[in-house]
C-alpha cells in the first residue's frame, strides 16, 4: 500500500471532489523567502538581556541563528520607521506620548521614518540595510534605483556606497570643468544652543555616521524642501 504525504493526500481529495466543492490547496511558502526566516531557531532562547543556547549546538545551527539575528536586527530599523509613520498618520498628537513611553529615541525614529517614507515597501531591497537606503534617500528616484542596484550587485557596505557616490560627483564636476572653478561663496550661520541640546545633535549625527555640520545641513535641507512633514516640524517645536 502506498502512503501519501499530507499534501499529496490533500491534492488527491481535491481532485476527486465535485468541481463546485473543490477547495484550493494552500501552497507552502518557499524557504528562500526572506520573510519566512524572521524568527529564531527553536534551540535559541531569547531573553531581554541575552540569548541562551544549548550545549553541543551543531555548527550549522549556530551559524543559522546568527543569520536570523542579523536579519531581525536589520529589519527592525524598517519596522520602527513604518511604525512611527503609521502613528503620525493615524493618531495625530497621541503618538508622541506612546514614543516617549517606549523609551525609543525620537530623533532616531524620525530618521528611520524619513527613509521609510522615501521608499515604499515595494522599492526596498532585502539584501541592503536601511542605512544603504538612507545614503540615497535624498536623490531622485531613478538615481536611487541606480545606486541601490550597484550596491546590491557588488556587495557594497554603506560606507562604500557613500564613497562611490562622492567619487562620482567629484568626477562629474571635474568633467564639466566646475571642479577647477572657484568654490561658490558660503554663508555662515551661527546658532547658540544649550550644551545638552548640542550633545543631542552630536549623538544624532554620530548615529548617521556624519559630522554635526553635515547632519545639520541635511536636516535643515529636508525641512526647507518639505521632505519632513509639517506635522513633524510642529512636534519638534512643541517638544
Amino acid at each position: 500500500m502506498r502512503v501519501l504525504s499530507p499534501s499529496q493526500e490533500a491534492n488527491r481529495q481535491a481532485a476527486s471532489s465535485p468541481p463546485e466543492t473543490r477547495q484550493p490547496v494552500p501552497r507552502q511558502r518557499a524557504a528562500s523567502d526572506p520573510n519566512s526566516r524572521l524568527a529564531l531557531d527553536a534551540s535559541a532562547k531569547p531573553r531581554r538581556t541575552g540569548l541562551q543556547l544549548p550545549s553541543s549546538l551543531p555548527f550549522d545551527t549556530w551559524r543559522r541563528i546568527g543569520h536570523q539575528i542579523s536579519l531581525i536586527s536589520d529589519s527592525s530599523a524598517w519596522w520602527l520607521g513604518d511604525w512611527l509613520v503609521y502613528g503620525e498618520n493615524e493618531y495625530t498628537d497621541r503618538y508622541k506620548r506612546a514614543v516617549e513611553e517606549s523609551s525609543l529615541d525620537i530623533q532616531t525614529l524620525r530618521n528611520y521614518a524619513w527613509v521609510a517614507r522615501r521608499f515604499p515597501v515595494s522599492r526596498r531591497r532585502d539584501r541592503l540595510s536601511l542605512q544603504h537606503h538612507a545614503e540615497v534617500a535624498a536623490l531622485p528616484e531613478h538615481e536611487q534605483t541606480l545606486w541601490l542596484d550597484r550596491a546590491e550587485r557588488f556587495g557594497w557596505s554603506r560606507n562604500r556606497l557613500r564613497n562611490q557616490i562622492k567619487a562620482h560627483r567629484t568626477a562629474a564636476l571635474a568633467g564639466t570643468g566646475q571642479g577647477q572653478q572657484a568654490a561658490p561663496p558660503k554663508a555662515v550661520i551661527h546658532i547658540d544652543v544649550p550644551a545638552e541640546q548640542e550633545q543631542t545633535w552630536r549623538d544624532a549625527a554620530r548615529r548617521m555616521n556624519r559630522s554635526v555640520e553635515e547632519w545639520a545641513r541635511l536636516v535643515l535641507t529636508q525641512v526647507a524642501t518639505g521632505q519632513v512633514p509639517a506635522r513633524v516640524i510642529h512636534d519638534a517645536k512643541a517638544g
